[in-house]
């Protein structure tokens, strides 16, 4: 390495030592050996000096990545944007999918753990995180377990581990559906498995996991069978109003419309003794066997042989563990009965079983709602095996600049069988983000804030893994969590559905509107919410997909505060953060349309098969996801102020409040509840946010402009040390220069003058006040939604803390009767339902003082 310096040439590093010896001149040698030494003297003066200014450059540099606005290590925000969007790949996809999807793995078992562990490498590999001896899979509340989630905010380097929770699960043992005949004798018994269709090759895990609900009650009922429809409230209603008495009868509901545990519990509270629930093909749209489609694997109609698993633990008195409500599920945890589990025997059945039931009640008219019980008796028998299982969530780290915002990204990883879109397909679209992040981190690319990667398990069973580690870290979770972004279903169909917290909605629409339509190119990904798939065909009245996308259809065309991107309710591992913690979140995907074929949900077709022919041919879609969310992942990670809205939350009340007036006036509740008080606190929240707004763009305008004032001063100070580097040398060599006879306490002042302009500790007076600005921004904005928290919760479902509401639902009757959707303002829905006036004018009163608090907090 040389510099040129006149004419002259001067080497920077050290001559080397000759290797061989050659006989000299006694004085000749003496010579030599004293070349020799002053040559190594100079040497080592010289590398003291390049030492000495290298040190001194990286300090004068030290500060730039931070101070500057627009780049995160050597990447510009664009630049890593532009270099993410070109990792996802459809033929990577594929591979992942048949990876995670060819083999069942049900929660806490054998090939669960295989997950476990093929997450955990591909965070090793990715993130380059070096392989411990020892494989990090940690005990939930070991010291190492703590450790690995506390310590997250003093990390430099990204991490990963594995966690277990200890929760209580069950398996299924034996099932039986028989009818009965006048002589106690058996006439017909039911095959309550799956078929091994050949069509298939995921068919032969048809009886591998039986078809179970999750959670359910031990034990046998045999009575007379009851249809109760959807099963919904209003269904139950209708038949209490008609004068039916369902005492001692076995309920038969069809899937859809409300979340099926919540089917058992309204039948468990009109007085059956047990249910059988089906999917019915009425709700499929217009794929049916009668509008001429061939039944899965030969077609894209139902497979009449389908059964949809899934849990049944009550999730809206609270999700996760039963036997550890609101803590974490160690293994040595006290533990109780369960609160949130049926008292009654339930199980699916497929539509084939669920015509021969039917005919037992009126071959000919049996959907009617008329409570007409079967001619014949009925026995549901259903065997479980309880037990404290093992589960796995494995965890990320990347680290940012940042170390007390975090972006949380998670998806669950469990299963009934395959799962190839539930919850596969999301599997694959996170780590496709990971894959992009990876590449980011490769080129020098630092995140701003830091960023946490779930993968969780035991979703499938109520929420286990997420509200288990929820549960866990709630304080530290509270203290350091900005955002949560879910992903479940990332596709198994061709309408995209995006949902989040209302301060995310415009960031969501912004980004799904500036990616394209992964299968046409004049059309945004926005755009795929108006796809319905391309089979057409008449659809059945009565189905309930067709009636709940009118109805949405409806909501956002009369809301004028409306972003399109729907609210949240429950169903998914986004509710311990949103529902109990106060952060915001978000989901979406790909959903199945009344035209699409038939996604046999929660079924062994469930299949990478099913994904490639129907669901996502050529897997654009699950690429197309990835691109987004991982977009979404970068935009709150980089930006300079967190792009949250709380102008659209705290407008988007005024619809909610509108909703609750209506709805008290049609509930014919006297007197009116008095809402003029939370109506004033709204307001005040608007006026406060609004001026958050203006002082979010003041403080983001002032610190760019002081970054850029600190950029230039780093660029001088490389310039001038550029400068003294040359006169130093110059100096050793007895070359004149800038500094010639100065000695070394003058250029050690030199030195400080400039380092003092740049040292993280000594930064200038107006860029210290701009970046308090932006943290104090960024500090409101982060806790904006856990104000909403209320430390008793909400009336007989208290787990849930956040007070504001838990989402809004396009269905009737109150959210603990909904499931997956939600009412606005649970508390006062609720006390609305039970047609109490006072207790609905002091939610509203409480619900203010909330909203007031918070307004304080924005105006501070």
């Amino acid at each position: 390495m040389s510099e040129k310096l006149g004419d002259k040439a001067v080497d920077y590093a050290p001559i080397p030592l000759p290797t061989t010896s050659i006989d000299l001149p006694v004085k000749s040698r003496k010579s030599t050996i004293f070349r020799t030494i002053a040559v190594l003297a100079l040497g080592a003066i010289t590398f003291r000096i390049i030492h000495r200014c290298v040190k001194a450059h990286h300090k004068c540099h030290q500060p730039s990545s931070l101070a500057d606005p627009d780049s995160r290590g050597h990447l510009t925000v664009k630049q890593a944007e532009q270099l993410f969007l070109a990792v996802p790949d459809t033929q990577r996809a594929i591979k992942t999918s048949k990876e995670y999807a060819t083999l069942p793995h049900l929660a806490g078992s054998g090939q669960d753990f295989e997950t476990a562990k093929s997450f955990l490498e591909l965070l090793q590999t990715e993130l380059s995180i070096p392989t411990p001896d020892e494989l990090p899979v940690f005990n939930a509340g070991s010291e190492k377990s703590r450790h690995a989630t506390l310590s997250i905010p003093s990390l430099s380097e990204p991490s990963a581990w594995i966690d277990t929770y200890f929760p209580v699960l069950n398996t299924p043992l034996g099932r039986a559906l028989d009818i009965i005949g006048d002589d106690d004798q058996v006439i017909w018994k039911a095959n309550l498995e799956e078929s091994e269709e050949d069509g298939d090759p995921a068919g032969e895990y048809a009886r591998t996991i039986g078809a179970w609900h999750g959670l359910s009650k031990e034990g046998e009922a045999i009575g007379k069978v009851v249809y109760v429809n959807y099963g919904r409230k209003e269904d139950f209603d209708h038949l209490l109003a008609a004068g039916v008495d369902l005492t001692g009868t076995i309920a038969l509901a069809r899937y859809g419309g409300i979340f099926r545990g919540l089917k058992i519990k309204a039948a468990e509270e009109a007085g059956a003794i047990g249910v059988l629930i089906y999917s019915d093909p009425r709700d499929d749209g217009s794929v049916t066997v009668g509008n001429g489609y061939k039944p899965y694997p030969e077609g894209p109609a139902r497979n009449p042989y389908s059964v949809q698993r899934g849990t049944v633990a009550y999730i809206s008195i609270y999700p996760g563990d039963p036997s550890t409500p609101g803590v974490p599920a160690y293994e040595n945890a006290t533990r109780s009965e369960g609160g949130n589990i049926p008292r009654i025997p339930s199980i699916p059945i497929s539509w084939d079983n669920a015509k021969r039931i039917l005919a037992e009640i009126d071959p000919d008219t049996p959907f009617e709602l008329n409570g007409v019980p079967s001619k014949r008796r009925i026995r549901l028998m259903n065997q479980v095996k309880n037990a404290v299982t093992p589960i796995w969530n494995t965890m990320g780290v990347i680290p940012g600049h940042i170390k007390n915002e975090v972006i949380i990204l998670g998806n669950h990883r469990d299963a009934w069988v395959n799962g190839a879109a539930d919850p596969i397909s999301g599997t694959v679209s996170v780590v496709e983000v990971i894959r992009g992040l990876g590449k980011l981190l490769r080129e020098g690319w630092i995140p701003l804030r830091t960023i946490v990667i779930a993968s969780w398990d035991a979703e499938e069973y109520g929420l286990v893994g997420s509200t288990e580690w929820g549960e866990d870290f709630s304080e530290w979770l509270q203290k350091y969590a900005v955002v949560y972004l879910n992903l479940d279903i990332g596709a198994s169909g061709s309408g995209l559905s995006l949902g989040g917290s209302p301060s995310l909605a415009h960031l969501i629409r912004g980004i799904a509107e500036s990616l394209p339509h992964p299968t046409d190119a004049n059309r945004t990904l926005w755009d795929a919410r108006q796809d319905s798939g391309t089979l057409l065909g008449p659809v059945s009245e009565w189905g309930i997909d067709h009636l709940l996308q009118k109805a949405q259809e409806l909501e956002f065309s009369t809301d004028p505060y409306s972003t399109g991107v729907h609210a949240l309710g429950s169903g998914s591992d986004y509710t311990v953060f949103l529902q109990r913690l106060g952060i915001a979140s978000s989901d979406g995907g790909f959903r199945s349309t009344l035209h699409d074929p038939v996604y046999h949900y929660h079924s062994v077709y469930d299949s990478h098969q099913f994904q490639e022919r129907y669901a996502d041919p050529g897997f654009h879609r699950h690429v197309a996801i990835a691109k987004y969310l991982g977009l979404l992942t970068l935009r709150l990670t980089d930006s300079i102020i967190l792009p949250i809205n709380t102008t659209q939350y705290s407008l988007q009340l005024n619809s909610y409040l509108a909703k609750i007036e209506s709805l008290a006036k049609a509930s014919s509740i006297t007197p009116v509840p008095d809402f003029s008080t939370l109506r004033t606190a709204i307001r005040r929240l608007q006026d406060a946010s609004v001026k958050l707004d203006h002082d979010k763009a003041k403080a983001e305008k002032k610190f760019r402009k002081a970054s850029r004032r600190l950029l230039r001063k780093a660029e001088k100070c490389k310039r001038l040390r550029r400068s003294k580097f040359r006169s130093f040398v110059k100096h050793i060599f007895g070359v004149r220069g800038t500094l010639a006879g100065a000695g070394p306490a003058r250029r050690e002042e030199d030195v400080h003058i400039v380092e003092k302009h740049t040292n993280p500790g000594r930064l200038p007076r107006k860029f210290l006040k701009a970046r308090k600005a932006v943290v104090k921004a960024n500090t409101k904005l982060k806790n904006f939604e856990k104000g909403f928290i209320s430390s008793e919760g909400i009336k007989d479902r208290e787990w849930f803390r956040v007070d504001l509401f838990l989402y809004q639902s396009s269905r009737r009757g109150a959210w603990k009767m909904e499931g997956y959707g939600a009412d606005t303002f649970p508390a006062i829905t609720d006390a609305l339902d039970a047609k109490n006036s006072s207790w609905a004018g002091l939610e509203g009163i409480r619900l203010s003082k909330h909203i007031n608090r918070l307004a304080e907090i924005l105006e501070d």
